[in-house]
């Protein structure tokens, strides 16, 4: 059964590019360019089984933040 991730909130400059990477980030995969939260997505299969994912978003003055989940 696919991970959904659930962003409730984002601090920044609009608009929102975010990604989904493996821990420690070695390979990230683009989901979507948001503007407003709560969004909500599905861990693309390719990271099945990961113990923890990182998610990083990068707003529109190229500042990137991430953050560390364990499903």
């Amino acid at each position: 059964m696919p991970t959904e991730v659930t962003i409730n909130s984002i601090s920044g400059a609009s608009n929102f590019d975010i990604y989904i990477c493996d821990d420690p980030i070695t390979t990230c995969y683009y989901i979507d360019t948001i503007s407003t939260t709560p969004y909500t997505f599905f861990i693309p299969s390719i990271l099945d089984g990961q113990t923890s994912y990182t998610i990083k978003v990068k707003d529109n003055n190229d500042c990137e933040s991430t953050q560390i989940l364990t499903p």
